[in-house]
């Protein structure tokens, strides 16, 4: 299990991750690192422990409500595809009706050339 040293708020720490995840979990760090260099700016320094917890927090904000806009997105999808369903079947209910209508229409012209022929 490879160990990465990453860098959160002027501070190394050491992590063990999975085989192949190390870029990803430097990916990570650095997004811990930008959120909590943004609370510096605004709060000052807290704590370590302090300035964590408030970076997970924002972090923790920021994915439900990405995850609640997915939802959303998703219900919209939902509803689009029902709706797309509902116009397909009725689409395909006037094609048939009007297969029905042009069948019946040239079998009454068939009808009257015939009568007409006789005649």
């Amino acid at each position: 299990m490879p160990l990465v040293n990453i860098m959160i708020n002027q501070r190394a720490y050491t992590v063990a991750c999975d085989d192949g995840e190390e870029e990803h979990l430097r990916e990570l760090a650095k997004h811990v690192d930008a959120k909590a260099r943004e609370l510096l700016e605004t709060v000052g320094q807290v704590g370590d422990t302090r300035l964590l917890l408030m970076a997970a927090l924002l972090i923790a904000d920021e994915y439900l409500d990405a995850k609640a806009r997915l939802e959303a997105r998703s219900r919209e999808l939902s509803e689009l595809s029902t709706a797309h369903s509902i116009v397909q079947s009725r689409v395909g209910g006037s094609e048939d009706s009007a297969v029905a209508t042009l069948e019946a229409a040239t079998k009454r012209l068939g009808d009257i050339a015939a009568r007409l022929s006789d005649a």
